[in-house]
């Protein structure tokens, strides 16, 4: 889906819904997910419909994931790290998670 220009940079491992997927070092998690290929981030509450990145700088709340348990985070704003667990969001959050 998206082709990067230059192929540099340190590889960092995190994982997708239990997938495993390499991403770099300095990139958001929303630019690993559309690298990966990965096009939906969550489901919207009431309809069911997917979204994904949108804006790409914290202003559509489109990209909305659980990132090592804490949910409604967004993807675009935090930079990835080794280790990091990503989960794509279905319909409403739960309380207290």
């Amino acid at each position: 889906m998206f082709k990067r220009l230059a192929d540099s940079g340190k590889s960092v491992a995190l994982t997708v819904d239990g997938r495993p997927v390499d991403c770099r070092a300095g990139d958001t998690v929303a630019a690993a997910l559309l690298a990966a290929g990965v096009d939906r981030c969550r489901t919207t509450p009431v309809s069911g419909a997917p979204r994904g990145p949108y804006c790409l700088m914290g202003v559509c709340f489109d990209c909305l994931v659980t990132i090592d348990g804490v949910g409604s985070r967004q993807a675009c704003l935090v930079p990835v790290r080794e280790g990091m667990a990503v989960e794509t969001q279905s319909g409403r959050r739960e309380a207290g998670r």
